[in-house]
């Protein structure tokens, strides 16, 4: 971006818009009138075109790789080229089809029993292939010193149990073109009719009647609803179909206890197991196999999946070739192809002046916390232990992942998906005999996003996020604030929102608040449930409040920080007036513009109905309408559309 642009363009401003009323459209409606949403794409924005810019960024770094001969590829340079060939060799996957499934297909053909069954459930597992269950690696929320194996409720192919169990318009639209969905997919597989049917058939009922016992999307995020410690002989009471120690020493777990999420659904899984035909789960396990892993194999299946796909999300077009491998690189060898990306595009300046950044959202935050008048100073006092053990991570991590001993086959793209599987599996399980691997991160720098981690009380921010329109050290200070400052303010603020506030600054599950300030905290909280409920994203669609509380709560303190530590700025730095606007203007414009997207009606649907993040509009105009600074700079009053009475305000750090 031109160093002479401040970092808003103001063409992007609609005048026929009180900003009063929408401020959302009021600073992005300009935008939206020129803006398509492109054929590839579900959504187009702040986020996504970043997004897209990394993909560019990542694509010329290949390019460049890619032309070296063979023999000068070492180290990350030759995982990633590899990587990348195998998954950009589409006559290849073309010429093979359906083929690379056949040795995991003759395992499930192969069972004749229960007891086989669960043996090839262990075995997809120790590969990295989804079945019924799933089991992962994480701290102990109440002991965040140790790892444990968390199992986790599983075997659904649509995103949420809602779309088997309710017959509302948008449930009923997606169910019916998820069935459409198995027919195509399987005459593509050679599937007979009466096959395609009976499929069908007992699809849909092994998956609906897990549904009715999956635990709720909004409990899911629930941490003391989801810790259940067990030993092996408690987990074979709860779900005793399964034969857990055999279990686990084919998955390479040596440890004796273990974190359920769900124990209802794992009970409940229990007797379909033994009610449920071998011949059905047989017919279950075979759709599942080959519905996973048709995004990996030939062009006909990558295509007949993108028919459902853009049922989903609308999305016009399959995204090109290019960028489908890409994507492939990145699940494969990751961290290598981060390393390769920081080298190129991310300056150590950057993360100084993140740094500096990252230290006065802090400061203000602490400041915040002794000024609260609702909150009792013992719990205040732990709440700033946690703040400043809080740790950040910028950029990059400290000690990369290596692969060492991964087979990367350029010319067998699926069964180097399987090798990932396995070896990023058996890394996992390492971790269940060491210590806390306090340097591992949870996403790659070249991903555009940020993230709080409860159990280590850390925030973290990959390199990519830290390019405009989130952070350029070139444009006016008011945008970098309202952007990455804001993003910054919200991952900190995660930390102390309504799931967040049940981690002691040790990253342990464990109440650190008064009983009268828990209850003052709880009440606050409902305030953003209610507002947030009355929001129609759609026809039909609501933002559901319970579902997004974390995510509205991070985004009104990532506003509220970010304001008060660019006016510190200010104080320090002086004012100055910018395209005729202040920069209090100038900075509740740059917030808006980091929310900027076109989304269509299809992708705003799935958003409200699955996604803990609020629709966009609302990330913006939801956070201002409570927002005191925001009212004086626009001069609000009552009548205006996002007025709210001073009592009726959702506000808590």
């Amino acid at each position: 971006m031109p160093k002479t642009h401040w970092g808003f363009d103001i063409k992007n401003i609609d005048r026929s818009v009180r900003p009063q009323d929408d401020f959302y459209h009021y600073a992005n409606g300009g935008w939206h009138k020129r803006t398509k949403i492109p054929a590839e794409e579900s959504r187009w924005g702040s986020f996504v075109t970043l997004r897209y810019t990394t993909e560019q960024q990542l694509r010329e770094l290949l390019r460049t790789l890619m032309r070296k001969s063979s023999s000068a590829q070492r180290g990350d340079t030759k995982l990633v080229a590899d990587a990348h060939t195998s998954a950009a060799d589409l006559k290849r996957r073309n010429a093979l089809g359906i083929q690379p499934l056949a040795p995991l297909r003759r395992q499930i053909y192969g069972i004749e029993s229960l007891e086989d069954m669960l043996k090839v459930v262990a075995d997809f597992h120790s590969r990295g292939i989804p079945s019924l269950w799933g089991a992962f690696v994480d701290q102990d929320s109440k002991n965040s010193t140790r790892y444990m194996l968390h199992l986790w409720q599983g075997g659904l192919s649509l995103p949420d149990r809602d779309y088997y169990l309710l017959d509302k318009d948008e449930q009923k639209r997606v169910r019916d073109a998820y069935q459409l969905h198995i027919a195509r997919i399987l005459k593509l597989a050679k599937f007979s009719s009466a096959q395609v049917a009976h499929t069908k058939e007992v699809v849909m009922r092994i998956e609906t009647a897990l549904a009715r016992e999956f635990m709720k999307k909004e409990d899911t995020r629930d941490p003391e609803k989801i810790y259940h410690k067990v030993s092996v002989a408690q987990l074979s009471k709860i779900a005793p179909a399964v034969p857990w120690k055999e279990y686990f020493k084919k998955t390479g777990v040596s440890t004796k206890e273990f974190i359920v999420g769900q124990p209802k659904f794992f009970a409940a899984l229990s007797h379909m197991l033994t009610t449920t035909s071998i011949e059905d789960w047989k017919t279950y396990m075979e759709w599942h196999l080959i519905n996973g892993s048709a995004s990996a194999l030939s062009d006909a299946f990558v295509k007949a999946n993108f028919e459902f796909y853009k049922v989903l999300t609308g999305q016009k077009k399959l995204k090109q070739p290019w960028r489908r491998a890409l994507g492939a690189v990145s699940g494969m060898v990751g961290e290598s192809l981060g390393k390769l990306y920081v080298a190129k595009h991310f300056p150590e300046s950057s993360k100084r002046t993140m740094d500096t950044l990252v230290s006065d959202l802090f400061e203000v935050f602490a400041g915040r916390i002794k000024e609260l008048d609702w909150m009792s100073d013992p719990t205040k006092k732990k709440a700033l232990i946690k703040l400043r053990a809080m740790k950040r991570k910028i950029g990059y991590p400290s000690k990369w992942k290596g692969y060492k001993g991964l087979q990367i086959n350029s010319k067998d793209f699926f069964g180097t998906l399987l090798r990932v599987g396995e070896y990023e599996h058996k890394r996992d399980m390492k971790k269940l005999h060491g210590p806390i691997d306090r340097t591992e991160w949870f996403m790659y720098p070249q991903t555009v996003n940020a993230y709080f981690a409860p159990n280590l009380n850390e925030i973290v921010f990959p390199a990519a996020i830290l390019q405009w329109p989130f952070f350029d050290p070139s444009v006016d200070m008011a945008v970098n604030y309202a952007g990455i400052g804001a993003v910054i303010g919200h991952e900190i603020t995660h930390g102390f929102d309504d799931q967040g506030a049940k981690f002691d600054a040790n990253g342990n599950l464990k109440g650190w608040w008064t009983s009268a300030d828990k209850k003052r905290f709880e009440k606050k909280s409902k305030v953003f449930v209610s507002q947030a409920n009355k929001v129609e994203v759609e026809k039909g669609v609501f933002i559901n409040g319970q579902l997004t509380l974390g995510e509205n709560m991070a985004d009104m303190g990532g506003v509220v920080i970010a304001y008060e530590a660019y006016q510190k700025h200010l104080a320090k730095h002086g004012r100055e007036t910018v395209a005729g606007l202040s920069p209090e203007e100038r900075f509740f414009l740059g917030y808006a513009q980091m929310e900027q997207e076109a989304a269509r009606p299809e992708f705003r649907k799935l958003a409200a109905l699955t996604d803990p993040h609020a629709d966009h509009i609302w990330r913006i105009n939801g956070p201002l309408s409570n927002f005191e600074p925001f009212y004086k700079t626009f001069g609000l009053k009552k009548g205006d559309k996002l007025y709210r009475d001073k009592n009726s305000r959702a506000n808590v750090w």
